[in-house]
Parts: C-alpha cells; structure tokens; sequence
C-alpha cells in the first residue's frame, strides 16, 4: 500500500517519541498534519510560527528529547527563524520542519520560494533538504541524532512540497536515536585529581550541560562529599537546589577573584562568566568539561580540557576525592552569600508603590513550590527576580538562555503545560516582552491550557532605558517607552482570567486567585520604572 510522504514524517516522529508538533497552518505541509492525526501526535497550532518554534525548544528541554515545529515555506520559515537561534545558543535539540516549494520547479519563481538552507547553515547543527519520499524516514532519524549528540542544538529539514504529497511503498522506520554517554578519557581524569588535590579554593560552575546529562545527583553527591562551592548557571540552575547550603547565587565575583581551580561543567566562557578574564583570578587553574570539543579552551586556555559526559565527570570525582574536604573555603562562601542575601532581604520588603521589581519577586518566592514551573522573559524584572527565587529541582526554571531573546514566556509555558498539567507554569514577564508574543494567550484559550503571567509593567523597555537616561539625560531618552497598557484586560478579553495589582501586599493573593481560576491568566502589576536604579540593583545593558 502506498504512502505519503506527510505519513511517513510522522511515523518517523512517533518513533522518536514525540507527542506533539508545534505549528502555524500552510499549504506546503498539510500531509503531516494527516499524518499525525494517524500516529496519535497533538497537533498545537499557534498564532505566530516564532511562538511555534520557541515551544518546540521548551518541549525539547522538558522532555530531554527532540521538540519539533512544523511551519510553511518562505515567511513561515522566516518568522522562526528567530526561536531556531534561541535554540542554537541554549543548547536544545529542536526540529524545525520547512515546508517549501515543489522540487521540479525550483528556481523557476514558485510561491514563497527562497534559499532557506543556506540560511539556516550558520546556527543550526546541520540544515537540509530530503528531495525522495522514500529517504524520509532515515534522513529524520539523521536529523535527530545530530540534534541529540554532542552538544545538543537544532537542525533544520527542508520538506519539498512534492516529496510530501508524493506516495511510495513504505520504508522502514528506523528506531529510536539514544545517545550513550561519553566516558572521561582516563588520563584527563588523573590531571583533574592533581589540580583539586592541590588547590585551597576550588569552585564548581554547573551549567546547561550538568541539566542534560542528568548529572544532578551526582553533583550534589559530590559536593556534599567535599564541601567545594557550587554556581549553577544557563540550565544548570536548580541542578543544585538553591536553597542547598552549598549552593550560591550572590557570591559569584568574590569567589571567582579567590579561586583556585575552577570546574567548569557545560558552561561557555561567554560574557555571563566574563569570558573567563575579567574579575578572575588570573592565577587560577581551569578544568573545563564540555560535550562540544569547539567550546573548549575558548576565551582562555583550560589547564585540563576534557569532552565527556558530565555526570560520569562527576562521578569520577567523587570517587577520586574521597576524604577531601574544603569546609573553610565553604565557610567563607557562606559568610559572603549571607551578608549579601542580608542586603536583598531589605529590598525584598520594599513597601514601595509602585511596586519595586525586588518585593515583586519576593511574593513569587512565596507562593511557589516544587510543582511549579517558572519562565523568566524580560529585562530588569527577570534579573531581579532571579536572584531571590529559590529554584530547587532540574527544568524548574526556564529562560531564553545566552541569546537573551524576548518573547519566550506564553510559548514556554503553553509547551510546559501541555507537557505537564498536574504542575503550575508560571511566566515572570516584562511588559516589553510580553508584546512580542502575549497573543499566544489565544491559544493557551484554545486548548485550555491555564498558565499564568506576571507582568512587571513600567511603561517601558527598563533595562534599556535606565542606562540610557544614565548616558544622555531623562530628556534625550528616546523608543523606551511605552503605554501603560493593561495586559490583564487583553487576556480577559481573549478569554482568559485577568487581575490588575498596585499594592504589594495584594501580590500573593492575586497570584493564588488566578491559578485557582483555572484558567490562563494574567496578572498586570504596576512596578516602579526606577525601581532598580534605587536599591543599586540596576541591570547595565551589555554590548
């Protein structure tokens, strides 16, 4: 019996475990959503294709698996082009399936035709074109292993109209692609164990990496074994929990100045770490472990290189530093990290009105527990509630990552809900952000999906704007601001649940009222546009 080319992407899906595509309608690829109705993959189709893709990268993160967004040629693909960047810097091994124009009439002008390979080649893993119906099985399990291996990270495939709407005798659906993880090099191990065993000061920098290899575990055991310090960083946050003793949010800079080794893990020496030069220890040896030999010795050259699996890393460690401990070190971490906790307790209970960004995060901390999802997608509110929410578990919290891109908040958390409905997801947003993609409420309506968004409003682009009235003036601060826009009416009115907040003791109720609602929800908050710039706390805008 013949098959189309639509059936054969979605059995190749299903075969991968994927449940769910992520998408916006088009002509060019309707034989997948066919094809998925007969595989039993959920079909969510959102009101822009961006959305479409960052969700897929959420489903990626969450799930450990490959996330897929299936969009039409030429503007659909352009329009995703945005979230397959995200991806590409978060380290997540998303699919975007391209439809395009039919094969026999390419280059001839055809409907929404453009070079969309080459345009995905410079941030992708790998970006191409299946050209027979019958390679679509094989090229897609291709596709997924080179998301999955490595370092993890998207990979565009190019659906030729007519390939998909071709029928061909069925091939073989090639199995599930697993990955096995890749075993230290034994020599390297030796090296890391002169170092530690040596050092006074040692550090651990837990990143994306520690999240994907599933390494938690194994990092709190060491830790707990030893006693060094841990910062946890991208992904890496709550691979540690944050309210773990050892574990530490505020004492970063100091610690980096003292150290003496480093243990670098997933992490890349970007401008988050200062490019392993700044505010470093110039003194200090780096042992870096990475799952992308390219990330290696980049922006400074590591004392011990190694590419490998982090949890097996780990584990060697612990196993090699038996009897080790560094509790004087850990002691004066703690010391640190207290007197600076001692002056975020002050902000924390701000009574200020309009709301400072600080106290807007505290009421979050509160309210959350270990069934909570949260997104962070925004500037200044963000950063500030980032560094008093206590997150405690791997893929409790979600960002854009290193691309700091916008827009990320409705799309996460409609992913995240849908993958888990027994949790609360909830999206710390900026009133900036939430625009860029805010209409994708209409589709958590849609498909009663009830998350929740917090929006920090001040009227405009903050994190901008403060260094900009810094630079030239209040008066010459120009295109940051914006209109005191009530967000929670814009749900209402797609038909979600809305509440608008000014004081901060309403925060938590307000909170509570809108998950009980049952419904997606919006909570507009009224915060102060120099908020930051008076607790000291402001975000410099990085270049």
């Amino acid at each position: 019996m013949f098959t189309l080319g639509g059936e054969l992407v979605a059995r190749a899906l299903a075969a991968q475990g994927v449940n769910t595509i992520y998408t916006l309608c088009g002509g060019h690829v309707m034989p997948v959503y066919d094809g998925c109705l007969n595989n039993n993959i959920q079909i969510i189709d959102f009101r822009h294709e961006q959305a479409a893709a960052h969700a897929a990268d959420a489903h990626a993160r969450l799930t450990h698996n490959i996330g897929v967004a299936l969009v039409t040629a030429g503007p659909g693909v352009t329009d995703a082009v945005t979230g397959v960047a995200n991806a590409y810097q978060a380290r997540s091994p998303m699919i975007l399936l391209g439809g395009a124009a039919p094969l026999k009439t390419k280059g001839m002008g055809a409907l929404q035709e453009m070079p969309q390979v080459e345009m995905f080649q410079t941030f992708t893993k790998a970006s191409f074109t299946i050209t027979e119906t019958e390679r679509i099985p094989a090229e897609l399990a291709r596709a997924f292993e080179i998301a999955l291996s490595g370092r993890p990270g998207p990979v565009f495939v190019e659906l030729p109209f007519d390939v998909l709407f071709n029928a061909v005798e069925p091939p073989d659906i090639p199995p599930r692609v697993t990955i096995q993880p890749l075993e230290p090099e034994a020599g390297a191990v030796a090296a890391m164990f002169d170092l530690l065993r040596a050092a006074r000061k040692p550090l651990i920098i837990a990143g994306t990496q520690v999240y994907w290899d599933n390494a938690s575990a194994a990092l709190r055991e060491l830790s707990e074994q030893t006693g060094i310090p841990v910062f946890t960083n991208g992904a890496g946050r709550g691979t540690l929990p944050m309210n773990h003793p050892n574990c530490f949010k505020s004492a970063r800079g100091k610690a980096l100045r003292e150290a003496d080794v480093v243990v670098l893990l997933g992490t890349p020496l970007d401008f988050r770490l200062k490019y392993g030069r700044e505010d470093w220890n110039p003194n200090a040896k780096l042992i870096q472990i990475e799952n992308d030999p390219a990330e290696l010795n980049h922006n400074r050259v590591a004392d011990v290189a190694i590419t490998a699996d982090a949890r097996l890393v780990l584990e060697a460690l612990a196993e090699g530093l038996q009897g080790l401990r560094w509790d004087d070190w850990l002691r004066e971490m703690q010391a640190i990290e207290q007197k600076k906790n001692a002056e975020l307790e002050k902000w924390k209970a701000l009574d200020d009105v309009p709301i400072n960004h600080f106290r807007f995060g505290a009421a979050i901390n509160d309210f959350i527990d270990e069934d909570t999802i949260i997104i962070g997608d925004g500037g200044d509110i963000v950063s500030a509630s980032a560094k008093v929410i206590d997150v405690t578990l791997p893929g409790q919290w979600l960002d854009p990552g290193p691309l700091g891109c916008l827009g990320v908040g409705a799309p996460f958390a409609i992913a995240a809900k849908h993958l888990y409905s027994e949790k609360k997801v909830l999206v710390i947003s900026g009133d900036g952000s939430f625009g860029l993609n805010g209409f994708e409420f209409d589709t958590a309506v849609r498909f009663n999906l009830p998350i929740v968004a917090i929006v920090g409003n001040d009227s405009g682009w903050g994190q901008i704007r403060t260094p900009q009235i810094q630079m030239v003036g209040e008066e010459r601060a120009i295109a940051t601001s914006l209109a005191p826009t009530r967000y929670d009416k814009i749900v209402e009115a797609m038909g979600g649940y809305g509440e608008h907040v000014d004081n901060p003791d309403d925060l938590l109720p307000a909170l509570e009222r809108a998950f009980n609602s049952g419904k997606p929800a919006c909570i507009d908050v009224t915060i102060d546009p120099h908020g930051m710039a008076k607790t000291g706390a402001s975000t410099p805008y990085i270049v």
